[in-house]
């Protein structure tokens, strides 16, 4: 990685007629640490590569190393990056911080990441609702039940792997809209769901199985995160029931405690 700037011109924050500094998500080093976040989510930074030193990072944003620091800081408690005594800061193999809140989307997640990305539909069909799922969606146990196995990428790598449940005959027709626009958001607006919240999410580590590891490039020997996740829609009927294995050395989850 060149010295030069990839990050482009950052506006010192404003000060208001009370002598205030804005509130901290304006700061000047949040806004530092989200510029270098995405440009490690772009891949101007790779994995395993050293960023440029605290004094070279503090001239080319005109700050002082102190302000550089507290962004480094920051980035390091996201799981992005890890400062070595006397050898610098490195990008660890993982690189995109996706948030879990109230209205989770996998887009809007990679871009708040500075990473783009979609849904690639891996396999469906039709199944008959086993007891936990049918206890999800609030259904009968034998109902029937829409099961996609999705794939979600981001900069080019498999970030992780689901297997979603839809009941049925409310959502038929729902794999050929996602396979079309690559959202299921979009998908489920052309089934009259203009919005939909997450009702709860559980998030656990486990082993994955071979076929996991094999769509998510990684030996099964590393652990992978299993979020369990129910959507609602505006009536808080459940919509969808979610399994999704995050690739551990590639993802952090963020929860959003004041979305939920």
């Amino acid at each position: 990685m060149t010295n030069g700037s990839v990050f482009g011109v950052l506006t010192l924050p404003q000060i208001d007629a009370t002598g205030s500094e804005p509130p901290e998500r304006d700061s000047f080093w949040s806004r530092i640490a989200q510029q270098l976040a995405d440009a490690i989510g772009q891949g101007q930074y790779t994995p395993g590569e050293r960023l440029p030193s605290e004094h070279a990072l503090a001239e080319q944003f005109g700050v002082n190393r102190h302000t550089i620091r507290r962004s480094l800081a920051h980035l390091g408690q996201r799981g992005l990056v890890r400062s070595t005594q006397g050898r610098g800061t490195f990008v660890e193999a993982f690189a995109v911080d996706l948030a879990l809140g109230k209205r989770t989307r996998h887009r809007h997640s990679l871009a708040q990441a500075g990473v783009r990305g979609g849904l690639q539909i891996l396999q469906s069909r039709h199944v008959l609702a086993l007891a936990d799922q049918a206890q999800a969606l609030k259904v009968g146990v034998g109902s029937p039940l829409l099961c996609l196995q999705v794939l979600g990428e981001g900069a080019g790598q498999p970030l992780h792997v689901s297997e979603r449940y839809f009941p049925l005959p409310r959502f038929a027709g729902l794999a050929d809209a996602v396979g079309r626009s690559g959202s299921i958001t979009e998908a489920f607006a052309q089934h009259g769901v203009s919005d939909y919240q997450r009702q709860e999410s559980r998030i656990s580590a486990r082993m994955p199985s071979p076929e996991v590891a094999t769509l998510l490039r990684q030996v099964n020997t590393r652990p992978v995160l299993l979020v369990s996740s129910v959507n609602v829609d505006p009536e808080g009927v459940p919509i969808e029931f979610a399994l999704a294995w995050f690739a551990g050395d590639r993802v952090t989850l963020t929860v959003k405690n004041d979305e939920l």
